[in-house]
C-alpha cells in the first residue's frame, strides 16, 4: 500500500540531523550559488551539502533553456551529493504571468477583477501552470488575496479589489488553475499577505492593520478560507504588517491559532521577503536575529524566504535550550508534504526539449488579449464613443507613446526597472536590504556574485522588452493599426514625472487642429521604483490625479476639441478635478502587451466594452477608506435618518464599484422569488430576473446580487455582493438569471464570535452596478439561529434558464 505524503514525511524527519532540519526551513538565492562561468562547486558545497527548503526567484535565466538548466544542476547536486537526497521546491513570482524573461504577461490583476470573469482567470492559472512546471518552478508566490479598502496603498493593483465575495470567487479560480486536480502535475498556490495587508495604517505598505477579530476573520480571512476550502491551497505568506500590536510574522494567534485552528489550514506558511529580519530591524519586536528566528518559528511561520537571517542560527536556539525541536520538526514536516505532494521525489527535474520549453512558454497570447479585452471598463459616455476612424486624432497625454506603461508590478519587464533603481540605490526592496549588506564575509560574497548578475540587466532598457520581447503597441501605434484611414499625431505633453520638461503649449496647439483629443492619462505602477506613482513601496498621500497631469487636462480642455480620456490606474483614481471636462472616459487598468489593441478596439467600437470596476473610485482622497460594503451608520449609504454628510464634499463615490458602462442598453425585469421564506439551516435563497438586450448592438452584462440583513448586536453591511455573473446577449435577446444562494453563505461573527445565521428579513437587489438595482425584493429567512462554524459557503452559482431572441427596442 502507498503511504501518504504525510506518512513518507514523517518517516523522512526521524532520519534527519538537526542541521538537515534546520536547511529545509530556508532558502538562498540562486545567485549565490554562482562563480564566473555559471554554478560553482565550491558555492554548491558550501550552502547545500546539508540540502536546503527552497531556491528563491528560481526563474532567474534569460531563456527557457537556461532556467531550467540551472533548475536541474541544483537539484541534480541535492539529490546525487547530498546525504538524503531531498531536493528544493524552486519558487518564484506569478500573479499575472510567470515573471522570467519573455513568458506570457497578462493583465494586472485588477484588471482581471474588472473582467468579473473568474472562469477565463482559471484558464490563464492554468497556462501559468504549464509554464511553470516545463522549467522546474513548482511554487508560484501568488495569487494576492488581500481585500484593498484604502486607494493610499500603492498595492492594490496586486489584488482582486474590495469586495470579499469578488476576491473571493477570484481567488478560487487562480487556485484551482494553478495548483490544477492533483499537485504532481500542479504548481503550489501560495495565498498572500496573511492577514489584514489590505487596509494598514495610512495605506502605508507594512504599517499596523488596526482591525478587531470580527472583521479579520469575516472579510479578510474569507478570500484566504475560501482558497484552502474550495481549491485545496497548499501555501500562504504572512502579511509584513502587526496585528493588535503583534507583528504577523511572529503573531502565534494568527498564524496558527486562527489559520491552522479556526480556518483548518495544513499547508506550509512561508514568509514574505525579510519578514524575520523585520521582526528585529524594523519592528524592533526582537532584541537579535536570533531571537526573530525564535519568535516567527514558533509562531508557525515555516519557511524564511529569501535568505536564512533568523533562521541561520536555529541550531543553536534548539541546543541552548531557547526553542524546542519538535516546532522545528512540526515545520520540516510541512515542507516535506509539499514536496512529496509535488512529486519532487519522483521527479526533481525539468525538461530539457527546447521545443516543449519553447511552446509552453509562448503558450496564452491570445488569452491574455481576450483577458485584457474584457477588463477595459467604459466609465463615461456623452456620445462621443465608439469614434470614427477617420478624420483627426490628436493622441497626448504621459502615456500617449509608452508602451511600457501597459505593464505594472510583478512582470518581467518592470523586474528590469527594480534592479536598476536596487543598482543604484535609488530604490529599495523588501527582503533584500539585509541580503546585500556586509554582515558576514558570507552575505558580502554573495552580494557581490548578486551585483555581477545584476550589472548584466542594467544594460537592457525595460521599453524595448516591452515593445520587442513582448511585442507591446503604445497607444498611438494601436489606434494607427486601428483607425489607417485617419490622421493620428501625438505629443506627451507632461511626462509621468512632474520635474520633467513640459510642453503643453505643444499639446495645445495639436489639439487645436484635432476633430478628437484622446487623453492617456493616470498613473504608472512599478516596483519599488523612484519615477512611479503606484507599486509595492509606492503609497501616496493623495490619489487626485497628479497636478501637472490636471494643468495637461485643463489646457487641452479649453481648446473645445471633444476629448476621450483614457485612464491608466492600479489603485482608483480621484477624478473629480478632471471628470466633467471629459467627454468620454475609459480605463484598461495596466492591461499588459496587448492592453493598447484592446483599448483601441474600444475606442472604436470594434469591441464593446464589458468591464465593471472592482473598487469604488472617490472623488477625494479624504473619502478614503471608500467601499461598497461599508457598515449601516457608516460611509455613504445612510438611512433617511441618518444626516451625516461632508460639509466640503458629496460623501457618495464618483464611480461606483461595479459600475461600466456598454455600447448597447440593458433592461431588468422583476426580480422573484422560488419561495419567500426560507429556512435558516440547510435553505437555499432562489433568485430570477430576466435581462433584455434593448439596444442594437451585441453586448455583455455582468449581472450582480445584492444583499442587505440585519443582525442582533452586530452591524452589517448596508449593501454586499452575494453573487454575479456574466451574461453575453445579442441585440434584442433576452434570458432569465437564476442565482441559487446557499444561506451559509450569508452568515457572519455574532455577539460571541461564533460564526452563526439569524432569521429575519434580507433585502435583495439585482442590477448592472451597485448603485443601479433596479431588480429588488426581499425574502424571510426563518427558524432557529444556526452556528455555521466550520460549514461555511462562499460562493453561488448562476444560471441562464432561457434565451430568446426578439427585435430590439
Amino acid at each position: 500500500m502507498l503511504k501518504s505524503p504525510t506518512e513518507r514525511a514523517n518517516e523522512l524527519v526521524a532520519r534527519m540531523t538537526l542541521a538537515e532540519k534546520a536547511q529545509q526551513v530556508t532558502s538562498i538565492m540562486p545567485f549565490a550559488l554562482f562563480g564566473e562561468n555559471g554554478l560553482d562547486a565550491a558555492a554548491l558545497d558550501r550552502h547545500l551539502a546539508s540540502g536546503i527548503g527552497h531556491i528563491s526567484a528560481a526563474a532567474s535565466g534569460s531563456d527557457p533553456q537556461q532556467i531550467a538548466g540551472t533548475v536541474n544542476e541544483i537539484q541534480r547536486y541535492l539529490v546525487e551529493r547530498t546525504r538524503l537526497g531531498i531536493p528544493a521546491i524552486m519558487h518564484a513570482e506569478a500573479l499575472n504571468g510567470f515573471v522570467a524573461a519573455g513568458y506570457t504577461s497578462f493583465p494586472t490583476a485588477i484588471g482581471l477583477a474588472a473582467s468579473w470573469d473568474p472562469a477565463r482567470v482559471e484558464a490563464m492559472a492554468e497556462v501559468i501552470r504549464r509554464q511553470m512546471r516545463s522549467v522546474g518552478v513548482l511554487q508560484a508566490l501568488a495569487p494576492v488575496l488581500d481585500v484593498a479598502r484604502d486607494a493610499r496603498w500603492g498595492r492594490v493593483h496586486e489584488t482582486y479589489g474590495e469586495d470579499v465575495y469578488l476576491v473571493s470567487a477570484f481567488s478560487v479560480a487562480f487556485v484551482r488553475g494553478l495548483q490544477g486536480q492533483d499537485l504532481t502535475g500542479g504548481v503550489l498556490a501560495t495565498g498572500k499577505h496573511f492577514l489584514g495587508y489590505g487596509l494598514t495604517e495610512a495605506g502605508q505598505n507594512m504599517a499596523a492593520t488596526h482591525l478587531g477579530p470580527r472583521e479579520l476573520y469575516d472579510v479578510y480571512a474569507t478570500p484566504f478560507e475560501a482558497a484552502i476550502k474550495m481549491a485545496g491551497m497548499g501555501s500562504v505568506m504572512n502579511s509584513y504588517s502587526e496585528i493588535d500590536g503583534v507583528p504577523v510574522g511572529a503573531n502565534r494567534g494568527v498564524l496558527t491559532d486562527l489559520l491552522r485552528g479556526r480556518m483548518g489550514f495544513t499547508g506550509s506558511v512561508v514568509s514574505d521577503y525579510g519578514t524575520v529580519d523585520s521582526l528585529h530591524t524594523r519592528q524592533g519586536v526582537a532584541s537579535s536575529l536570533s531571537k526573530a528566528g525564535e519568535l516567527a518559528l514558533a509562531a508557525g511561520l515555516d519557511v524564511e524566504l529569501p535568505v536564512a537571517s533568523g533562521y541561520k542560527t536555529l541550531e543553536d536556539s534548539i541546543r541552548e535550550g531557547r526553542l524546542e525541536e519538535a516546532v522545528l520538526d512540526d515545520a520540516v514536516r510541512r515542507v516535506l508534504v509539499d514536496k512529496f505532494k509535488l512529486g519532487l521525489f519522483e521527479n526533481p527535474y525539468a525538461s530539457n526539449d527546447p521545443i516543449e520549453l519553447s511552446t509552453a512558454q509562448s503558450e496564452g497570447a491570445a488569452l491574455s488579449r481576450e483577458l485584457a479585452d474584457e477588463s477595459v471598463t467604459l466609465l463615461k459616455n456623452d456620445g462621443k464613443l465608439p469614434l470614427a476612424k477617420s478624420g483627426r486624432i490628436a493622441v497626448i497625454g504621459p502615456h500617449a507613446d509608452s508602451a511600457m506603461v501597459n505593464f505594472a508590478a510583478y512582470t518581467y519587464p518592470a523586474v528590469i526597472d527594480m534592479v536598476k533603481g536596487l543598482s543604484t540605490g535609488e530604490s529599495r526592496m523588501a527582503g533584500l536590504d539585509g541580503m546585500m549588506d556586509s554582515r558576514s564575509a558570507e552575505t558580502a560574497e554573495t552580494a557581490q556574485t548578486g551585483e555581477a548578475q545584476l550589472a548584466q540587466l542594467m544594460e537592457i532598457d525595460s521599453e524595448d522588452v516591452a515593445r520587442h520581447v513582448y511585442g507591446t503597441k503604445t497607444l498611438v501605434e494601436a489606434i494607427r493599426a486601428a483607425a489607417p484611414d485617419a490622421i493620428v499625431e501625438s505629443v506627451e505633453g507632461v511626462s509621468i514625472h512632474p520635474d520633467d520638461p513640459q510642453d503643453i503649449e505643444a499639446a495645445v496647439a495639436l489639439a487645436q487642429e484635432a476633430d478628437v483629443v484622446i487623453l492617456a492619462i493616470g498613473g504608472k505602477a512599478g516596483w519599488f521604483g523612484t519615477r512611479v506613482t503606484e507599486g509595492e513601496g509606492s503609497d501616496a498621500a493623495r490619489v487626485e490625479l497628479p497636478d501637472h497631469q490636471v494643468a495637461l487636462v485643463d489646457a487641452v480642455s479649453a481648446t473645445g476639441t471633444p476629448l476621450v480620456g483614457v485612464l491608466y490606474q492600479g489603485r482608483p483614481i480621484a477624478l473629480s478635478e478632471v471628470e466633467p471636462k471629459l467627454d468620454a472616459l475609459v480605463t484598461g487598468y495596466y492591461p499588459g502587451p496587448n492592453g493598447s489593441g484592446a483599448l483601441a478596439a474600444v475606442l472604436f467600437g470594434d469591441t464593446n466594452p464589458s468591464g465593471k470596476l472592482p473598487y469604488s473610485m472617490p472623488r477625494a482622497t479624504g473619502q478614503l477608506p471608500l467601499y461598497v460594503s461599508q457598515k449601516r451608520g457608516s460611509g455613504y449609504q445612510r438611512t433617511a435618518s441618518d444626516t451625516f454628510s461632508y460639509i466640503d464634499l458629496d460623501i457618495t463615490p464618483l464611480f461606483y464599484f461595479g459600475h461600466g458602462l456598454s455600447y448597447t442598453t440593458f433592461e431588468y425585469g422583476d426580480l422573484e422569488l422560488a419561495a419567500d421564506e426560507v429556512p435558516t439551516e440547510g435553505g437555499s435563497i432562489v433568485v430570477s430576473v430576466e435581462l433584455r438586450n434593448t439596444g442594437d448592438r451585441d453586448g455583455t452584462e455582468v449581472v450582480q446580487l445584492y444583499a442587505a440583513q440585519h443582525a442582533t448586536g452586530v452591524t452589517r453591511p448596508a449593501q454586499q455582493l452575494i453573487g454575479f455573473t456574466r451574461v453575453s446577449l445579442a441585440a434584442g435577446e433576452s434570458t432569465t438569471v437564476r442565482f441559487t444562494v446557499p444561506t451559509s453563505q450569508l452568515g457572519y461573527s455574532g455577539l460571541d464570535g461564533r460564526f452563526i445565521l439569524e432569521p429575519g428579513p434580507i433585502s435583495l437587489a439585482v442590477g448592472g452596478s451597485s448603485d443601479k438595482t433596479p431588480a429588488q425584493g426581499t425574502v424571510e429567512l426563518t427558524g432557529a439561529v444556526v452556528d455555521l462554524e466550520g460549514r461555511r459557503t462562499y460562493l453561488n452559482a448562476a444560471d441562464l434558464l432561457v434565451q430568446t431572441t426578439g427585435a430590439a427596442r
